[in-house]
């Protein structure tokens, strides 16, 4: 492939969004680039506060905890109130729990400002993705929420670079940075993204028309949604079991620590690396094969954990089941933005950031019981199982709802290239 082919690759990855669209994505890099609480913080507390590392694991579930409920809660924020309200209020108030761990000691202090900064963080998701959905056409948004979780993973990439550069500063000066980088986030939203919630619906006569109210409850009650949920469940399970067991996995098979480091790093290598590629060759693609095919990746690299037996046999299963995150992370959201009514995005956006809530703050604990258990050799073959199991959901169950989604998504994308079709041919006559 020349060096033209490709540049006219990457333009057509990046092209064709509204000026809001790189306004959040550059929110998103910021905000990520100073996210060094989270990157830190079992290090400050066992070796600069002298806690223990349960202690350490414990507080660290606590955000999982607290985004449980911070996603419901910001999926609410963002239908009433405004997703661009929402987005600032959150991310200042996370803003604000990263200060407050520069300065409070006292192990209850560090755990409730923990806990609470896993509901702001976790409540300003809802409202990012539907931002999205709001700006954006539907045929093109698996690609703007691939988009922007690359801008997200290039962020993480350059806070772990940068924190372990600057780690003779203090954890608690990176904390700092990271409130301050978090606060730019803000002041980016505020400044230059507009609002995108959809105005009410009108009669004929320009009256307000009522509109279906939607509660949690009505969320979960959508059978389609609900089971893309669960499913979802499965995968986050299987995707967040590798960031405890496999350093315990590593350790008990007496490779050092610092192996462990440069495993993992192949994580946001791939991704900010290939991202973009994966994101060509999927496009346009089924929902469900997409959703299919990530599932048997997780399954195929977390289950070909047990056989390895060197970093590199390791790094390998990293490789795989990262590319099934890839494809993973953008179809689900997507399918999530095109099930949910206008006016519910929100509430939508906020019922299945729970799955991966919930999953931050299980898989943790179960994990470690196993491997400190039965064996790691149990775990991974769990994970292969939930991770097959996922996929025969996705392919039979999801099947109707997302084809017929997905025949939306292919009409809307004829009559767009009709119109401009249409627009190109009164041009040249004009």
């Amino acid at each position: 492939m020349s060096i033209d082919s490709l540049r006219r690759s990457a333009r057509a990855t990046v092209s064709g969004f509204p000026r809001g669209f790189w306004w959040l994505w550059l929110s998103t890099l910021v905000n990520r680039t100073g996210a060094f609480v989270l990157t830190f913080l079992s290090l400050y507390l066992t070796q600069e506060l002298g806690h223990s590392a349960w202690f350490a694991g414990l507080v660290v579930a606590l955000h999982g905890l607290g985004g449980v409920a911070g996603s419901p809660l910001g999926g609410a924020l963002t239908d009433r109130w405004g997703r661009r309200p929402t987005m600032v209020t959150m991310h200042l108030a996370a803003a604000a729990c990263a200060a407050a761990l520069a300065v409070v000691t006292s192990a209850w202090a560090v755990a409730t400002v923990v806990l609470l900064m896993g509901v702001a963080m976790q409540a300003v998701r809802p409202s990012i993705n539907a931002t999205i959905a709001d700006m954006v056409p539907a045929h093109e948004v698996r690609r703007a929420y691939s988009l922007n979780y690359w801008a997200l993973n290039l962020g993480f990439a350059i806070a772990s670079i940068a924190g372990g550069a600057a780690a003779f500063l203090g954890y608690r000066t990176l904390f700092v940075v990271d409130a301050v980088a978090t606060v730019l986030c803000a002041v980016i939203v505020f400044l230059r993204l507009p609002e995108t919630r959809p105005e009410a619906a009108v009669d004929k006569q320009g009256e307000p028309v009522a509109e279906e109210k939607v509660s949690m409850l009505t969320v979960l009650r959508d059978a389609p949604f609900r089971t893309l949920v669960l499913l979802n469940l499965l995968v986050c399970v299987v995707f967040t079991a590798p960031w405890i067991g496999l350093p315990l996995t590593m350790a008990g098979q007496g490779l050092p620590p610092s192996s462990f480091g440069m495993v993992i790093a192949v994580n946001g290598i791939v991704i900010v690396g290939f991202q973009l590629l994966v994101n060509k060759l999927t496009d346009k693609r089924s929902p469900v094969l997409l959703l299919t095919l990530s599932s048997l990746l997780f399954a195929l690299g977390t289950g070909a954990t047990a056989l390895a037996g060197s970093s590199v046999a390791f790094a390998a299963t990293v490789i795989v089941w990262t590319v099934g995150e890839m494809i993973h992370v953008p179809t689900n959201a997507a399918a999530t933005a095109r099930l949910a009514p206008e006016h519910a995005r929100g509430r939508y956006q906020g019922v299945m950031g729970m799955s991966w809530a919930v999953a931050g703050f299980i898989a943790p604990i179960a994990a470690g019981a196993i491997v400190g258990g039965p064996g790691p050799d149990v775990l991974w073959t769990a994970t292969a199982a939930i991770g097959v199991l996922a996929a025969v959901g996705y392919s039979i169950r999801l099947r109707k709802a997302l084809a017929d989604d997905e025949e939306t998504t292919v009409t809307a994308v004829k009559s767009a290239g009709s119109s401009d079709a249409a627009a190109g041919q009164a041009s040249v006559s004009a």
